[in-house]
C-alpha cells in the first residue's frame, strides 16, 4: 500500500447527523401547496430513467403531502460531476415537489466494501468533504427538507430496530438472490466476495425500511436491491411498497466506459477540477461526429447542462453557423446528427457550461479554510477497491 499523508482535516466531535434547519417551514409557507398533483408527479418522474411503479407514485402524492425520499452514498474518494451535479439537480427537484429527502452517508457500508482501505476515520472525512461539495454546488439545504444521516450513528442509536430487520431479510432470501445484488457495490457476481460484501445487500435493503422511505431515489446500478426491498414487502405482507426512481448513469469520458470511475482520472470531471483541467478533459473526450448514441458529451448536455440552465448555448463564428441556443435535447440531437453542430463547437460549449456550474465549488474550496483542508486530505488518500 502506498504511503498516505497523515490526517490534516479538522476533526468533528464524533460523527453526527446533520439537519440544516431545525424547524421545517410551516405548510403555509410551503410553495408546493400551490402545485398540482400532476405537476409534482411530473417533477419527480423527470428525475428517473425508470420508475417502479408510476401508478403507485401518483397514489403516494395524492395521499401524502411530504413523502420521504431516500438516497445514499459511500464516501469513497473525490466526487465527480455525475454524483455532484446530478444529485444536486435531483434533490432540488424532489424537495420542490414536496419530498423530505434523507441522504444516507453510508460510512459503515464503505468500510464493508473496503473503500479507503476500510479506514472509518478516512471514510468520515470523505463524507464531510462531500457534504461541503453539495452545499457549494447549490443543493437547497435551507428549507429544512434535506437531512444527512450517518449510517454508523443512526444504526447504533436504534440497533434493536435495525438488526432484527437485517436478519429477517437475510433469512427470507437465499445466497444466490443476495449475490445477484452485488452490482450495488460496484462488484460482479463472479468476484470472490467477502462475507462482509454478502451482508451488505441485506443491510442496504433494511435501510429503506429503517428510514421509512416512501421513495428510493438512487442510480440504475442500485436497482436490484431496491427491487429486493419490494419483494420483501410481499414476504412481510406490507401493502405500500417503496417506489423506485432510478436515475440514469452517466458514462465515462472515454469510449466504452459505461460509468465514471474515481480511480481513472481521465474518465471523470471532478467537482473541484480547475477550469483548465475541465477544458482538457472535455477536449480529449470521446465525441464522434454525427453520433448521439453512446456519446458522453451529448449525455452530459442532456442530463447535466439542460436540467441546470434550461438551455444550452453554443457560441461560434458566423462562418460556422453563428451562435445558437438549444432549449431541448431533441433540437440539439437533430443538429448534431445532421452535422450542423460540429464536435469541437459542442465540446467548447460543454466545457464553458460545466465550468460555470463548478466555479462556486472551486471558489468554496479555495476560500473556506475547513473545506480547503478537507479537499487536501481527500486528495492524499489512495482510492481502494
Amino acid at each position: 500500500m502506498a504511503t498516505e499523508a497523515p490526517e490534516q482535516a479538522p476533526q468533528a466531535d464524533g460523527v453526527q447527523s446533520l439537519s440544516i434547519s431545525e424547524d421545517p417551514p410551516s405548510s403555509s409557507s410551503n410553495p408546493t401547496i400551490q402545485m398540482s398533483l400532476e405537476e409534482r408527479y411530473q417533477i419527480l418522474r423527470s428525475v428517473a430513467e425508470e420508475c417502479i411503479q408510476e401508478d403507485e407514485l401518483r397514489n403516494l402524492l395524492a395521499h401524502k403531502s411530504e413523502p420521504i425520499a431516500y438516497d445514499g452514498f459511500e464516501p469513497s474518494g473525490r466526487m465527480h460531476i455525475a454524483q455532484g451535479v446530478m444529485k444536486t439537480i435531483n434533490v432540488n427537484k424532489m424537495t420542490s415537489a414536496g419530498c423530505r429527502v434523507k441522504i444516507w452517508i453510508a460510512d459503515w457500508f464503505a468500510m464493508l466494501n473496503n473503500k479507503m482501505g476500510g479506514d472509518l476515520k478516512k471514510i468520515e472525512t470523505v463524507g464531510r468533504y462531500m457534504i461541503e461539495i453539495w452545499r457549494a454546488a447549490g443543493m437547497n439545504l435551507d428549507n429544512g427538507k434535506v437531512e444527512f444521516l450517518w449510517s454508523s450513528k443512526e444504526i447504533n442509536s436504534k440497533a434493536d430496530e435495525y438488526w432484527p430487520r437485517v436478519m429477517d431479510i437475510a433469512q427470507k432470501n437465499n445466497l444466490k438472490r443476495i449475490i445477484r445484488c452485488s452490482q450495488i457495490m460496484g462488484r460482479s457476481e463472479q468476484e470472490d466476495l467477502t462475507a462482509a460484501q454478502i451482508f451488505y445487500p441485506c443491510m442496504q435493503c433494511a435501510d429503506i425500511f429503517f428510514l421509512k422511505a416512501d421513495i428510493c431515489q438512487l442510480g440504475m446500478d442500485q436497482r436490484k436491491v431496491n427491487v429486493l426491498a419490494r419483494e420483501y414487502c410481499d414476504d412481510i405482507k406490507k401493502k405500500n411498497k417503496p417506489i423506485i426512481l432510478s436515475h440514469h448513469m452517466l458514462p465515462g469520458l472515454q469510449q466504452g466506459q459505461e460509468k465514471m470511475s474515481k480511480s481513472d482520472v481521465s474518465s471523470s470531471v471532478f467537482m473541484e477540477d480547475e477550469e483548465a483541467e475541465v477544458n482538457l478533459k472535455i477536449k480529449k473526450a470521446y465525441c464522434p461526429p454525427n453520433v448521439v448514441e453512446g456519446n458522453p458529451c451529448m449525455e452530459y448536455v442532456k442530463y447535466l447542462i439542460l436540467p441546470w440552465f434550461n438551455e444550452f448555448i453554443v457560441e461560434r463564428s458566423e462562418k460556422n453557423g453563428g451562435n445558437k441556443t438549444f432549449k431541448s435535447f431533441e433540437e440539439l440531437a437533430a443538429d448534431y446528427e445532421s452535422g450542423e453542430l460540429h464536435p469541437a463547437d459542442l465540446k467548447s460549449a460543454l466545457s464553458k457550461a460545466l465550468n460555470k456550474i463548478l466555479e462556486p465549488v472551486r471558489s468554496h474550496f479555495k476560500n473556506d479554510k475547513i473545506a480547503k483542508q478537507l479537499l487536501q486530505t481527500v486528495k492524499n488518500y489512495r482510492v481502494s477497491r
